[in-house]
């Protein structure tokens, strides 16, 4: 039997990301060759991810929370999480993830009419074959060609409901594209349709989007400059037509959006020439999503409309938090959409049953406690400290000699901090510490200890980690706005990481719950449960999640509950120092609830108005816990018993995806550092987005740079073009 020393891994952040990696390093393949443990800041695991139970047990997020039918990474290790927790369903309401996670099809986006009013452009989104990280490789790899000659099928598919709309009948065309058996007679088809006067009608255009489908999957037949000229000319004649049809009718101008978005997407993967272009997306990443469209032919009511400013909300991408700066690279922004729309697996959408804390995190701590990972809760990273150059022997390179940490809090007896409580048999974080298991903790409590705010820099010792003693390998996995706070040698002594702080930006984002007395058809909401974006700052994005009553302890449960985020513009980085700053940013959003309450919530929830304009503030539920016994709060401060939050502590800020930065991102595969890996949406990980899926794949991409594990073709989507 061998007496080999396990290789001791510091894992320094409990996100998605850090987690991800220590499920992976911990696998029993692996044999137990990896001793590892979790540094988390306070007593919470999740990063931005996280969630806590309040007064009577209410979720709070961190903002809204939504995952993906094509998040295939982050589905595959949630649903081997749960297989290998194995909960008693007898015992526990959630104990399979199909019970953490249903099917949410049905969305939106919010649409500014021509005639000046909001109104709701909602579908319900088809299930696609398949569930979200069914094992196995039934996943199609598609390229570049498949996106745009689905895309061109999607056209033709708007353009007949556009027909069907107005006359009632479809018009006629082949069910099937001409011109498929020989390259010569597509060629020779395309030409026809090329002469003077052949696209006059809907059924000819219809036949030259079909030959374009064909061409498109065998695009090495065919000179691109070609193609390029028959879809511009295919193009004119169907904003032609469209134009006749569009006057006065939103249903036809929103259909009109999505096709000339898409044919300006395939005239850019043509004129780019995307489809031979060995980086892919990545060739156009320099550009905007917007002033690529605009290039490429996409008119200003597509580019300013709800479709795309909905794809911006839903990434928060404006740079510094400013609504008047939308920015996203073009090609990330186009793998995003595409993956989203057409690889989805199940349902566009999948909706927690729980608070995200409880389905995600609460799982893989139990997990990963079994397979016996180590929690060092309440270790605040302060720095990163790398062997001085001197010391290296020729040929050697740098690595990570310490890892220093302030102490927050210390647990009575010296053991591990116990994180979860329960609800009604479901494992789950609490929204506050546990202060009975810390060390005087009834004086931390009542001098309001912040453990989760950089600004409160108590600390109750510190702890410096060193190389060979206390770990082997280090893997970085905090919140990229945490970089140029933890690892100023780093910074200071390598252009790369440098450059990343620079140019790779980060922004605040805030978030507020609402729960209600009435339901959201008695608010003046008569669609189905519905997730929306593209509204009105301050909060452009709602999801409804009145499924969640059920999941709290009211003595009378609230008939509806909302979600709302959006992203929050900066403030200046001095400003940002000073020691008030988190608090007046808490009531700077705050504010902004209430002004959204007053004046924005009317397009949503007619009913919620008094004749005067008034809103029916009595709405708002207040939770028994969160006031005084036999006090009730009236009008505008109700908003107090509700939740809100300003996300700007440097680990909880998006990353964004600004044009031109993409290519500062470091890599989890990087080995200039001998014991170090990084992990992160903020890491360039291939499909450089913030969003759960991002932080997976990252995580799994630093797991394989330690132990060759998981093989990066198991990393879905990491080779996408």
């Amino acid at each position: 039997m061998s007496t080999k020393r396990p290789i001791d891994v510091a894992i320094v952040g409990g996100g998605c990301a850090g987690i991800s990696a220590a499920f992976e390093l911990t696998r029993p393949e692996h044999q137990g060759r990896y001793r590892v443990t979790v540094y988390q800041l306070g007593w919470r695991l999740g990063g931005k991810g996280a969630s806590g139970r309040g007064a009577a047990d209410r979720i709070q997020e961190h903002g809204l929370h939504l995952w993906m039918g094509f998040y295939e990474n982050a589905f595959r290790l949630i649903r081997e999480c749960y297989a290998e927790l194995k909960r008693d369903p007898a015992t526990c309401r959630i104990a399979d993830w199909r019970q953490a996670f249903t099917p949410d099809p049905f969305n939106g986006v919010m649409d500014w009419s021509p005639r000046g009013e909001w109104s709701p452009w909602t579908a319900r989104m088809p299930p696609f074959e398949g569930l979200p990280g069914d094992p196995g490789n039934e996943i199609p790899r598609w390229t570049i060609a498949d996106y745009l000659a689905r895309s061109l099928e999607l056209v033709r598919a708007l353009v007949v409901s556009a027909q069907q709309t107005v006359t009632g009948t479809a018009p006629q065309a082949p069910s099937a594209p001409v011109g498929a058996g020989s390259p010569e007679a597509l060629l020779e088809a395309m030409s026809r349709l090329l002469k003077y006067g052949q696209l006059a009608t809907l059924a000819a255009v219809l036949e030259a989007l079909g030959l374009m489908e064909v061409a498109l999957a065998t695009l090495r037949r065919y000179p691109e400059n070609l193609l390029l000229r028959f879809h511009d000319t295919v193009a004119a004649a169907l904003r032609e037509q469209f134009v006749k049809l569009l006057e006065g009718d939103d249903k036809l101008r929103r259909i009109w959006e999505i096709v000339d978005m898409m044919l300006a997407v395939v005239r850019g993967g043509l004129r780019f020439r995307l489809l031979t272009d060995p980086r892919g997306f990545d060739a156009i990443d320099d550009y905007d999503c917007r002033e690529w469209l605009r290039l490429n032919g996409a008119s200003e009511g597509t580019i300013n409309g709800a479709f795309v400013r909905a794809l911006y909300d839903l990434t928060f991408a404006y740079e510094d938090g400013d609504i008047r700066k939308p920015r996203v690279a073009a090609g990330q922004g186009l793998r995003g959409a595409f993956r989203a729309f057409f690889t989805y697996r199940g349902a566009f959408f999948w909706k927690m049953q729980s608070g995200m804390g409880d389905v995600v995190f609460a799982p893989f701590y139990e997990v990963l406690k079994r397979r016996g990972v180590r929690f060092e809760f309440f270790h605040r990273l302060e720095n990163v400290r790398l062997v001085a150059p001197e010391q290296l022997a020729p040929g050697e390179r740098p690595y990570v000699e310490a890892l220093e940490f302030d102490v927050q809090a210390q647990v009575v007896g010296g053991g591990e901090y116990q994180p979860l409580v329960d609800v009604r048999g479901l494992p789950c974080w609490p929204a506050a510490p546990d202060y009975r298991q810390l060390v005087e903790g009834e004086r931390l409590e009542r001098e309001g200890w912040a453990f989760e705010s950089y600004w409160d820099r108590r600390k109750v010792e510190t702890r410096t980690l060193r190389v060979g003693k206390d770990f082997d390998l280090v893997l970085l996995a905090v919140g990229g706005g945490a970089i140029p706070f933890v690892c100023k040698q780093l910074v200071e002594r390598d252009e790369r990481w440098r450059a990343m702080i620079e140019r790779v930006k980060t922004v605040p984002t805030q978030a507020c719950q609402l729960w209600l007395s009435e339901s959201m058809s008695e608010l003046g909401w008569h669609e189905p449960p519905i997730n929306i974006s593209g509204f009105v700052e301050p909060f452009d994005t709602w999801a409804d999640m009145s499924h969640l009553a059920s999941e709290e302890s009211w003595p009378q449960p609230p008939a509806a509950i909302a979600y709302f985020c959006s992203v929050l513009r900066d403030v200046p980085e001095q400003e940002r120092l000073r020691p008030a700053f988190p608090q007046d940013q808490h009531e700077r959003v705050r504010r902004n609830t209430v002004r959204f309450i007053q004046k924005d919530l009317l397009h949503l929830w007619p009913k919620a108005y008094e004749d005067s304009g008034e809103f029916r503030w009595e709405l708002l539920m207040e939770a028994p816990a969160s006031r005084e016994p036999g006090a009730s709060a009236q009008g505008e401060a109700r908003v107090s018993s509700q939740y809100w939050t300003a996300n700007v502590n440097p680990s909880d800020r998006y990353t964004l995806t600004l044009p031109g930065s993409l290519k500062y991102r470091l890599s989890p595969l990087d080995n200039t550092y001998d014991n170090l890996t990084v992990a992160g949406d903020w890491t360039d990980c291939g499909f450089n987005q913030g969003c759960v899926e991002a932080a997976v794949m990252s995580g799994r991409l630093a797991a394989h740079a330690i132990s060759g594990a998981p093989r990066l073709e198991e990393i879905v989507g990491f080779d996408h073009p």
